[in-house]
């Protein structure tokens, strides 16, 4: 096993369990989880992994090589398994075995791609309903958000236990906070099928003030700075990603903007990285 990315890699004999202890974790997991679910495999197998995000960057990666891993694993023992089983095997070993914090939507949005409304009851049942956005919202909605590293990373799941934390203890600000959050999605998703685009700026902003009241530490004086920084070049809205308190920030800048974003935060130790949206989610084939 191998993550080049990383840079780290070990050799292990074919066997029933194979030790999880901080190295390699997410590809031993799929595998003792085969293993147990499927039996023996057919034989050995070199597996290598690469990610072009940085680890702690809020993006989902860990999440999305999970899901990457299982379906590399479902193609070469042709498991009959369709893209919702395979998202909830992935959020299996991550969340339950491998007992690393946080949700399930990372999951589904690997697995599924595209742009979803996603939702989630008890039990485990998660629906996935893709939505028809015309071409040209998406274009502009591309255009339009910019991708910035902050240069720092972060343990997310220390603040994804605080905010498990407060629920628990029912703390009213955080969990009013949460079901803020849960509208900003509806919100967002009749902006995108009426075309709304600019709109997104405000509906971020809007989920950015609200997800703040969720935990400490999901914002911290230096992202405050960047965020407002931001909106006084331009822009009119944007988020931390992930559980927060590093990694990276998106800003929503119309028309422009986004060239005097840029500037503004040119200055400060981050950077802003390319990306595109995709239509397809998880691929997977043999040669």
């Amino acid at each position: 096993m191998e993550a080049r990315d990383r840079n780290e890699s070990s050799t292990y004999n074919i066997q029933e369990t194979l030790p999880i202890d901080g190295k390699l974790d997410l590809a031993k997991g799929v595998y003792n989880h085969m293993v147990k679910q499927y039996g023996a495999l057919p034989c050995g197998f070199r597996l290598t992994t690469f990610v072009d995000a940085p680890a702690g960057s809020g993006l989902g990666t860990s999440s999305t090589l999970m899901v990457a891993i299982v379906g590399a694993f479902v193609e070469w023992l042709q498991l009959p398994l369709g893209e919702y089983d395979i998202a909830h095997k992935a959020y299996k070993i991550e969340r339950e075995e491998l007992h690393m914090a946080g949700g399930k939507q990372d999951q589904y949005a690997a697995t599924f791609g595209g742009v979803n409304f996603m939702e989630f009851y008890d039990n485990d049942r998660v629906i996935v309903n893709p939505l028809r956005i015309k071409s040209k919202y998406l274009y502009e909605l591309e255009n339009n958000l910019l991708l910035y590293f902050t240069a720092t990373s972060r343990l997310s799941s220390t603040i994804i236990e605080a905010q498990s934390a407060n629920v628990l203890s029912k703390n009213e600000k955080s969990i009013e906070a949460m079901h803020q959050l849960k509208e900003q999605a509806r919100m967002m998703k009749e902006a995108l099928l009426k075309g709304k685009v600019d709109d997104i700026g405000y509906i971020l902003d809007y989920g950015f003030r609200f997800k703040k009241q969720m935990a400490q530490g999901i914002s911290n004086n230096k992202m405050d700075e960047l965020y407002e920084t931001a909106l006084q070049a331009g822009a009119t809205g944007g988020k931390i990603s992930g559980a927060g308190g590093g990694g990276f920030m998106m800003f929503y800048c119309p028309g422009n903007t986004n060239y005097k974003v840029k500037e503004a935060l040119a200055g400060y130790e981050g950077n802003f990285r390319s990306y595109h949206f995709t239509d397809h989610g998880l691929v997977s084939w043999s040669v």
